[in-house]
């Protein structure tokens, strides 16, 4: 029926704690990243390629695979148990549960997969345009707070009733 929410008995996560799993689970990221670049930069100076595309080579890498890997931790985390470590420290949970992994697989290539190209010079911005507009959305859409990997999974992180 148009107009009424699914999962009308479960609470919508908050902006601020959805921000916050984000948030924890980049600063974990983050640390992966910056260990990675430091070994690409050290890799990539040692057999002479340092200035290869503009000196900006070790960065593309390092987004690359570290958004690579974001993405599939929270495709796995996700099919397994609901959440991402993030999701867990706050208490919120990806529903409906038993989302497929195909699903879960479209939800985590829309975000957080753009983190892959953020260290590509101009498509950079375009990927941290991508990112601010699904927080943007999650935002203005009013009562489901949903962004658009959520609508596209059909899915919708709500707070912990266990």
């Amino acid at each position: 029926m148009a107009g009424t929410a699914p999962w009308p008995d479960r609470l919508p996560a908050e902006w601020w704690e959805r921000l916050g799993a984000r948030l924890i689970e980049a600063l974990v990221f983050g640390v992966f990243y910056y260990i990675l670049f430091i070994v690409l930069w050290g890799f990539f100076r040692t057999v002479g390629m340092l200035e290869v595309f503009g000196g900006r080579l070790a960065g593309v890498f390092a987004w690359l695979v570290a958004g690579l890997a974001y993405a599939g931790y929270d495709w796995w985390a996700h099919s397994r148990r609901g959440r991402t470590f993030g999701k867990a420290i706050m208490r919120i949970h990806l529903a409906p549960e038993g989302a497929s992994r195909r699903v879960l697989l479209k939800r985590a290539l829309v975000y957080p997969a753009p983190v892959m190209l953020m260290g590509i010079p101009v498509v950079n911005l375009v990927a941290g345009m991508l990112l601010f507009g699904v927080g943007l959305l999650i935002l203005i859409d009013k009562p489901l707070e949903r962004g658009p990997h959520d609508r596209l999974a059909g899915t919708r992180v709500v707070k912990d009733l266990r």
